[in-house]
């Protein structure tokens, strides 16, 4: 459910009420039936009939369709587009639950309404976002955040760093994981080989070392171990052409050095329903690539089309990992 006091609630009551979402999966929300209640009279967005309730991580196991599973939070205080602790704590141990039923194996897939890092840090919990709250529930040692869609994908080598301190954060090793990464998954989507196309950190991507020595030392070493394990990784290139849309069209992903780099292409053409992934989880994980909306949480003007299209992603990628594909 996210944050509760953002848009992530009524966006779980228009998708527990969507027709095309009850045909193609069913639903475990994990959340406060009390602030899903508000919320559906605050919006008036209607809380659909023949919603199971249950309580604990693996509640969905047994209900035959969509299901509110109850976190246990304490849902007192909450307010829309307030930033809480106690917001922050229903967040957080959402999350977890939902987490250890994919882990069971009684839930295919989490996705994940927006959060507040600032609500999280307000109730203690020591991550700045899901993508690392993620790892650790899991035990995953190597992951990275990848932003999908039907035209587009972009994997992020460095995240949630401050600009200054991102030439600090690339290593070889680090760009070839992500490569090696951001290869498997779209291997199991596409069923061949992926192109993947890599984007310098400086502008020009270096100039052959006259704009910065990031390329020749970090970045090429990693393309050419990549191209000789068999990948077909091209790059680095100047970030400032590496999206135009002849490189589009024979590109199947993209690996970017930091967020903005890789995230401003990406929402230019894809902020209404790009998605976004996490990969190296043991579990399929996936979040609609909006935040939390604050200034109109409640108000039931929220556009699910994120939202919806993250659980087909979902779904989709359920579904490869199961060899179903």
């Amino acid at each position: 459910m996210g944050d509760p006091a953002g848009v992530g609630p009524e966006l779980c009551l228009r998708l527990l009420g969507d027709p095309e979402i009850r045909a193609e999966s069913r639903l475990a929300v994990y959340g406060s039936e009390a602030v899903l209640e508000r919320v559906s009279r605050a919006t008036g967005i209607g809380f659909p009939r023949g919603i199971a309730r249950g309580g604990g991580a693996d509640a969905c196991a047994g209900a035959p369709g969509h299901v509110v599973v109850e976190c246990g939070a304490d849902p007192s205080g909450i307010e829309p587009g307030r930033v809480s602790a106690a917001a922050g704590r229903m967040a957080a141990e959402c999350v977890t639950l939902a987490v250890r039923a994919a882990a069971s194996g009684t839930a295919a897939a989490v996705v994940t309404a927006p959060v507040s890092k600032d609500a999280f840090a307000r109730a203690g919990v020591p991550y700045p976002g899901h993508t690392e709250m993620l790892a650790d529930l899991t035990a995953a040692r190597r992951i990275c955040m990848t932003l999908a869609s039907a035209e587009i994908v972009v994997s992020l080598v460095t995240a949630h760093v401050p600009v200054r301190e991102v030439s600090s954060y690339l290593t070889a090793e680090r760009v070839l994981d992500v490569f090696g990464l951001t290869h498997e998954a779209m291997l199991a989507l596409l069923g061949r080989p992926p192109r993947i196309a890599v984007c310098g950190f400086n502008p020009h991507a270096g100039e052959n070392g006259l704009l910065g020595r990031e390329e020749a030392d970090i970045i090429l070493p990693a393309v050419r171990e990549a191209k000789a394990s068999g990948m077909d990784v091209r790059g680095p290139l100047p970030s400032d052409t590496a999206f135009l849309p002849a490189r589009r069209a024979e590109t199947d992903a993209y690996v970017a050095m930091y967020h903005d780099q890789g995230l401003i292409p990406f929402k230019m053409l894809h902020f209404d329903d790009g998605v976004n992934i996490t990969l190296g989880l043991p579990v399929v994980r996936t979040s609609p690539d909006h935040g939390t909306a604050f200034d109109i949480a409640w108000g039931g003007s929220a556009s699910p089309s994120s939202m919806k299209a993250a659980i087909r992603w979902a779904i989709r990628l359920s579904a490869a990992r199961a060899g179903r594909m």
